[in-house]
């Protein structure tokens, strides 16, 4: 995380791709963000993932992207190595959208950017992340304005995705 005490932003992040390599969450300072949990061996992940690359491809060029992070904490639906989930992303579901390392969304041991997310959100519950594929929406200056269960596809919140770029 950044030097700052209080995050005000996910810009304010610093978290590892799923090589190890520190990826400053600043870079994506202006573009519509959405983040989710991703597990490979999730009961609806085929179609979460073939839903999350058809609105990635739609409007990538548009300032938007997507922020997968791999979830084993969940159902132990996410075993496999950082390679083996990016491998199985890109060659089964086409993803070409950044895949981070391996977190954990709740608890004392959740991942700092998920700890901020689920703080952006205000109710019980909204404390825990209950399934993969929760989705958080975060608008152009890096604050998290909806989130989404994964009962709802990928596809069914592109009208916000949309209205957060401009375009709706």
């Amino acid at each position: 995380m950044a030097s700052q005490s209080s995050p005000q932003s996910v810009h304010d992040f610093t978290v590892k791709d799923a090589m190890g390599n520190d990826v400053d969450l600043s870079i994506y300072k202006g573009k519509v963000l959405m983040i989710v949990n991703v597990a490979s061996n999730c009961g609806p992940n085929g179609s979460n993932f073939t839903e999350l690359t058809r609105l990635y491809e739609k409007y990538k060029n548009q300032g938007f992207e997507i922020l997968a992070f791999p979830c084993n904490q969940l159902g132990f639906q996410e075993p496999g190595s950082s390679e083996e989930i990016v491998e199985l992303a890109r060659t089964r579901f086409k993803a070409e959208y950044p895949i981070f390392d391996k977190v954990e969304v709740n608890g004392n041991n959740a991942a700092p950017i998920y700890k901020f997310l689920k703080s952006s959100e205000a109710g019980p519950f909204w404390v825990h992340i209950k399934y993969n594929f929760s989705k958080f929406l975060v608008d152009k200056d890096g604050r998290v304005v909806e989130r989404h269960t994964p009962l709802m596809s990928p596809i069914s919140v592109e009208y916000d995705v949309k209205k957060l770029l401009g375009i709706a």
